[in-house]
């Protein structure tokens, strides 16, 4: 039932983003063809999920905040692939089911700035994906979004215009690292992280990793 759910729901996006908007898909053949992958992206609005589940020709998983599990929305949710994580604490739960989906070979989404930022320049990143990476040694695909933060209202969501794009960087992995991982560890591998994202994307959308 997920797979009907997660199929139909990208056919039907497809169809309204060809309908009403102009966008494009950049470097579609970046994305691996099998094993783990951890997708990181900027965060502009509610509609990047599935924007992402539109231009990444394989199955994705979500990490989403739990506040968006509304008992209306929360069985869709599940079956499209998403799982709540308390941002305001060190969610063990959501982090396992996240190891435990990137172990399992499949695609899991992450946005490493932990919120959604509709001014549209890049912010520090939580350390939260940087770990998964390693802990997990899954590829890291970097990608930039463009133009979904004009989509704030959900009735824009429902009927997307304006110019949008999905620009996938070239797949990379994190060094292997023995023994604990330390606080400037994660950090340092979150900026690498994010200065990847930061390539993909126009100098206006930069913001503290504009060159």
């Amino acid at each position: 039932m997920s797979d009907y759910t997660y199929r139909i729901s990208c056919i039907l996006q497809k169809i309204v983003l060809k309908t009403f908007s102009s966008w494009s898909i950049h470097g579609s053949a970046n994305v691996p063809p099998m094993g783990s992958i951890l997708v990181v992206a900027n965060h502009l609005s509610y509609i990047d999920p599935s924007l992402l589940a539109c231009a990444i020709p394989r199955r994705l998983y979500f990490l989403a905040k739990k506040e968006v599990f509304k008992p209306f929305v929360r069985n869709f949710l599940s079956a499209y692939g998403a799982f709540p994580i308390d941002r305001k604490l060190r969610d063990r739960k959501a982090l396992l089911w996240a190891s435990n989906t990137l172990n399992e070979d499949k695609v899991l989404v992450v946005f490493p700035e932990g919120q959604r930022h509709p001014h549209t320049k890049l912010q520090k990143p939580l350390a939260g994906a940087a770990m998964l990476a390693l802990k997990t040694q899954s590829v890291i695909l970097p990608v930039g979004i463009t133009g979904s933060e004009n989509l704030g209202p959900l009735w824009k969501i429902a009927i997307p215009t304006g110019k949008i794009t999905v620009n996938i960087g070239q797949p990379f992995t994190l060094p292997n690292v023995e023994g604990p991982m330390s606080h400037a560890l994660l950090n340092s591998f979150s900026e690498t992280i994010m200065q990847r994202i930061a390539t993909l994307l126009p100098k206006e959308y930069q913001g503290i990793y504009e060159k």
